[in-house]
C-alpha cells in the first residue's frame, strides 16, 4: 500500500498478489467422517489420454491452488472544509480456479470429470462520490455516488475420457447511482434518498473438440440473446428521541424492478418462451424502538417487511445444481415477501461485563425455493449426458425462519478479557406432507476467545465450533449438497487457534497465527471441500 497526501489531495494505491497452493485438510480425523474428503485419485492427461493418478498424500486436495491479482487506486480531492470528491478504481483478476467438488465426483469406478474450472474472474469497478456537509434548508449532509462495474466469469469442463471441452462465458455490466441526504431537526433526524440500478447480462457457450478443434453449440447458462434488470427506489427513515431514554425509528421504502430476458436459440430447451418480461413493485417499511431504562439495561424491538423480486439468476439460469439435478427457468416465478420481528436485551455490569440476547423470526410469503419441476410432463431430462431430475425455482407458499444469538464480553483484568458468542437458526418450508428444511440454514455455531492486551503485545486464543447437521435438516432439492455429507449428516467440530502481534516500534509490527493447531479434520456444512488443517501465518507490517 502507498498512501500520499497533501492539504487538499490524497492518494491511496494498493497492489496485492495472492498465490494459493493446493489446500491441505486436517489429518486428525474422527471416525464418524469415514473416508469423506480423502483425495485418493486425481485426473491428468498423459500421452493424449485421460489418466487417474494416485495421490501420494490424500490429505492434499488437488487441484485447489490459484493466483489472485488486485489493484486499488483511490483519489481524494477536498477543495474546502465542506466538500470532497472521491474516485475509487478497482481491478482484479485471477488464474483459472479449479471447481474442486466436481473434480472429486465419480461415475462408477472412474472420475466423472477430467477438467472443471472457472476461467479468470475479471472485475473492474469505477466509482465517483461527491459529499457535502454545508447545511442547507433541506439537508445537513449529502452524498452522491455513481458507479460502473464490469464482471466477466466463465466455466469450463470436460468429462473424463471425452473429447469435447465445454465453455460457458458470462459478462455482467452494472450501472448504479445513489443520492443520500440527512437532516436533523431538534429531536428528529431524517435520512432519505433515491437509487437506480441497471444490469446487463450476456451469456455465450460452445464445446470444442480437443483432438480435432471442431466446435459445436451448447446451452448457455443464462438467456443467450441477453437479458437485463433495472430497479429504482426511494426511501425515508425517521429517528425521534421521544425521551432521553427512549428512541423511535421508522422507515419506508418504495422499490420498482423490471426484468427482460430473451431466449432466441431454443435448440436445447424448446419449451422456453421467446421472451420473459416482469415488472414488480412493493412498499416496505420498518419500525423500531430502543429503550435505555438505566442501570446498564438496553432493550430493542424491531418490526419490518421485506420484498425480493426474482433476478436473472433466479428466473433464467440453466445449470446442474448437484449431480443428477438440473435447474431450469421458470417464467412464472414471482417475488417473495417477508415479515420480520427482532427483539434484544442487553445488560452491562460495572462496565466490565456485557451480556446480550437477541431473538428473531421471519415469515415468508411466496418464498423462492428450489423444488421438483416438470417439463412437458416429464420430471427428468438428459442434461450434459446424464439423466437428471428437473428442478426449478418456484414460489413455495409459506416458510419461516427463527433463531437466536447470545454473547458476552468480560474484562477479567485491565489486560485480560473473555468474549463468546453462540448462534442458532431454524428454518422450514410449509408443505402439506410435512415441513421441508429451508436451504442454507447453518447448524448451531459459535466462537469463544481469551484476549491479552499489553503495551507492545496483543494476543488471542480462540476456538470456533459448529454443531452437527442431521440429514433430516438438509433441503432435499436445493443446494445444501447432501451428496457431500456422511450417512448421518455433517458431524460437529471445533478448532483451537492462536494469534499474536508484537509492536517493535510505532512503525514496525510482527504478526503470527497458528490456526487449527490440533490439525482437526472437519468440513463446513454444505461445502464441497474440506477445511484447512494446521496453518501457520507470519506477517511483517511496516509503515513510513
Amino acid at each position: 500500500m502507498l498512501n500520499y497526501g497533501r492539504r487538499k489531495w490524497g492518494s491511496l494505491t494498493g497492489i496485492t498478489v495472492s498465490d494459493f497452493g493446493n489446500l491441505r485438510q486436517g489429518d486428525n480425523r474422527h471416525s464418524t467422517y469415514g473416508d469423506l474428503g480423502l483425495r485418493n485419485y486425481y485426473a491428468a492427461r498423459i500421452a493424449g489420454k485421460d489418466t487417474m493418478l494416485l495421490n501420494p498424500k490424500p490429505v492434499i486436495q488437488r487441484p485447489t491452488g490459484y493466483t489472485q491479482y488486485d489493484l486499488l487506486q483511490k483519489v481524494l480531492f477536498k477543495p474546502n472544509e465542506y466538500t470532497s470528491h472521491t474516485l475509487n478504481l478497482q481491478l482484479s483478476t485471477s488464474s483459472d480456479i479449479p471447481r474442486y467438488d466436481r473434480l472429486t465426483e465419480f461415475s462408477g469406478n472412474k472420475l466423472k470429470f477430467a477438467k472443471w474450472h472457472y476461467g479468470p474472474q475479471e472485475r473492474l469497478m469505477a466509482a465517483y462520490t461527491w459529499e457535502n456537509s454545508r447545511r442547507r434548508s433541506f439537508y445537513d449532509e449529502s452524498r452522491l455516488t455513481s458507479a460502473y462495474q464490469r464482471l466477466k466469469e466463465s466455466r469450463h469442463n470436460r468429462r473424463f475420457g471425452k473429447s469435447f471441452l465445454s465453455h460457458q462465458t458470462e459478462l455482467v455490466q452494472v450501472y448504479s447511482v445513489n443520492a443520500d441526504l440527512t437532516k436533523s431537526l431538534k429531536l428528529h433526524r431524517l435520512q432519505y434518498g433515491v437509487e437506480a440500478n441497471f444490469n446487463i447480462v450476456d451469456s455465450e457457450a460452445e464445446e470444442v473438440n480437443i483432438l480435432t478443434g471442431s466446435v459445436r453449440p451448447r446451452s448457455t447458462r443464462y438467456p443467450d440473446a441477453g437479458s437485463s434488470m433495472h430497479s429504482a427506489a426511494a426511501y425515508l427513515t425517521h429517528t425521534w428521541e421521544l425521551k432521553t431514554w427512549l428512541v423511535l425509528n421508522q422507515g419506508v421504502r418504495y422499490t420498482f424492478t423490471g426484468l427482460d430476458a430473451q431466449f432466441s436459440d431454443k435448440t436445447f430447451f424448446p419449451f422456453l418462451q421467446d421472451e420473459v418480461k416482469q415488472r414488480n413493485h412493493a412498499l416496505s417499511g420498518n419500525v423500531g424502538l430502543v429503550a435505555l431504562p438505566g442501570n446498564g439495561w438496553r432493550f430493542t424491538f424491531l418490526g419490518s417487511t421485506g420484498f425480493r423480486a426474482p433476478n436473472i439468476d433466479d428466473l433464467g439460469k440453466v445449470f446442474d445444481s448437484s449431480p443428477g439435478n438440473v435447474i431450469v427457468p421458470n417464467p412464472e416465478l414471482q417475488p417473495e415477501y417477508t415479515y420480520n420481528l427482532e427483539v434484544s436485551a442487553s445488560k452491562s455490569i460495572k462496565e466490565r461485563l456485557h451480556l446480550e440476547l437477541v431473538g428473531y423470526r421471519t415469515w415468508y410469503r411466496d418464498a423462492i425455493t428450489t423444488q421438483p419441476f416438470t417439463l412437458n410432463g416429464k420430471d427428468s431430462i438428459v442434461h450434459e449426458g446424464q439423466l437428471s431430475q428437473v428442478t426449478a425455482n418456484v414460489n413455495a407458499g409459506k416458510a419461516y425462519l427463527y433463531g437466536y444469538s447470545a454473547s458476552l464480553k468480560a474484562d477479567i483484568t485491565n489486560s485480560l478479557s473473555l468474549s463468546s458468542s453462540l448462534n442458532y437458526t431454524y428454518g422450514r418450508i410449509k408443505a402439506g406432507e410435512g415441513d421441508i428444511p429451508l436451504d442454507h440454514v447453518p447448524p448451531l455455531f459459535g466462537r469463544t476467545s481469551l484476549n491479552l492486551q499489553l503495551k507492545r503485545i496483543r494476543a488471542e486464543f480462540f476456538t470456533l465450533y459448529n454443531g452437527a447437521k442431521a440429514l433430516k435438516d438438509y433441503n432435499p432439492n436445493g443446494e445444501d449438497n447432501l451428496q457431500y455429507a456422511t450417512p448421518q449428516g455433517m458431524p460437529s467440530w471445533y478448532t483451537l487457534n492462536f494469534r499474536a502481534a508484537f509492536q517493535f516500534t510505532p512503525h514496525l509490527q510482527l504478526q503470527a497465527g497458528l490456526e487449527n493447531f490440533t490439525d482437526r479434520y472437519y468440513r463446513v456444512f454444505a461445502s464441497g471441500i474440506s477445511a484447512p488443517g494446521r496453518n501457520l501465518t507470519l506477517t511483517l507490517r511496516g509503515s513510513f
